[in-house]
């Protein structure tokens, strides 16, 4: 299985899925673009079944070049009107299975020692005064990147989108590998400000509570996280199975 969520989240559904039912799995975690990347290096050749979780672009971008299975389950009629809308854009090659919130966060510590008010804007992370203090992820590599560039362009518009990310530039200390990474940064008092999926640094802030998440007062985009069969899969069956079992009410809490 390639997992496109965070390491904790992937070993959960892992390790749970074979408890449940005695397979092994055998679980490597990436960013959602990097595991597009592998399909597509693969694809005379896959080296995994299954593709759980990551953001729904990249599979979409997989089940139009026909790199994932098209599969409808019989459980489809009973996920949310989202989750069956990406599985008919795929042309079922691909389900929706959670929805998460762009946003960023802040480790309330490093904002008291040094006398500033916390962000509550995307406008708020080009000020100089965050100058190499905010993280975020490499959109050539990740999801949750890709999904805030779509996200500032379309509230700002492609130009000021473009200028605003030439501003934000000059503010960050590091562009990460994967989407979850600057949460994680902040509860470990590595960076001062990371964007990432408000889900990420809410399990941040259950590490550190100093780190506090923030919806942008602008406005903020949203992932479909979803799953799909890789195209070629060896082990068809148990990819099949481990699918159903992701979509019940159980796998999904």
């Amino acid at each position: 299985m390639y997992c496109g969520v965070d390491e904790a989240w992937c070993r959960a559904m892992a390790t749970t899925y074979q408890k449940e039912t005695g397979v092994d799995v055998d679980m490597t975690r990436m960013s959602a673009g990097e595991i597009y990347a592998r399909l597509r290096a693969e694809k005379a050749n896959p080296q995994a079944d299954i593709w759980w979780g990551g953001t729904g672009d990249p599979h979409l971008q997989a089940a139009d070049e026909g790199l994932t299975e098209e599969y409808k389950s019989p459980k489809l009629p009973e996920l949310y009107d989202w989750a069956q809308k990406q599985a008919v854009r795929s042309k079922y090659r691909t389900v929706g299975i959670y929805l998460g919130a762009l946003g960023f966060g802040y480790n309330s510590d490093d904002l008291k020692q040094r006398n500033l008010k916390a962000p509550e804007c995307w406008a708020d992370l080009i000020k100089p005064e965050f100058q190499g203090e905010v993280e975020m992820a490499d959109p050539n590599s990740s999801g949750t990147a890709w999904t805030a560039l779509a996200t500032i362009v379309q509230l700002m518009g492609e130009d000021k989108a473009f200028d605003y990310f030439k501003k934000l530039n000059k503010n960050i200390a590091e562009y990460t590998k994967a989407g979850a990474a600057p949460a994680m940064a902040m509860a470990k008092g590595e960076t001062m400000v990371g964007i990432a999926f408000q889900h990420d640094i809410i399990f941040a802030a259950k590490q550190n509570h100093a780190v506090k998440v923030v919806s942008p007062c602008e406005g903020t985009g949203f992932e479909i996280g979803s799953m799909s069969i890789i195209k070629g899969a060896r082990h068809l069956d148990e990819a099949k199975k481990f699918y159903e079992w992701a979509l019940t009410p159980a796998a999904q809490s």
